[in-house]
């Protein structure tokens, strides 16, 4: 549930509860969907503020909910990036607008399910509630 690109990775929810799918996928829901970006610059205050200000991209209005830095290195940031809307591709679609190739996208958590510590190509099963169960 919830689509990732085929460049992008991380959590994805399997369900076969259909009204809590569609529940949690609906637009109008606003539940926040985590990322953290590697991209290939330096994230500079105008950069965040541009995402979150939202960009024009074709008819679309893309913005982020809230974006902050996590860390840093000499040519390289990665970012934080929490968005409430889902159209497609639209990290990927800001950072281009303004000019910043994505090198990572991870998808962390969806609402309050988080993948946390959870590796590439593992499963973790959670009740309706997001309870682990094992």
């Amino acid at each position: 549930m919830g689509r990732l690109d085929k460049a992008s990775e991380g959590l994805l929810l399997l369900t076969n509860d259909s009204e809590w799918a569609a529940r949690v996928l609906a637009p109008s829901s606003h539940i926040a969907k985590t990322y953290h970006v590697q991209i290939a610059a330096l994230a500079e205050e105008p950069l965040l503020s541009a995402l979150q200000a939202g960009v024009r991209d074709g008819n679309d209005f893309l913005r982020a909910e809230h974006v902050r830095e996590l860390r840093r290195g000499e040519r390289n940031s990665w970012l934080e990036i929490v968005l409430k809307e889902g159209k497609n591709r639209q990290i990927r679609r800001m950072l281009e607008s303004l000019g910043v190739e994505v090198l990572r996208l991870v998808r962390v958590a969806i609402g309050g399910l988080a993948l946390g510590p959870l590796g590439q190509g593992k499963v973790s099963e959670a009740d309706c509630c997001g309870k682990v169960v094992r």
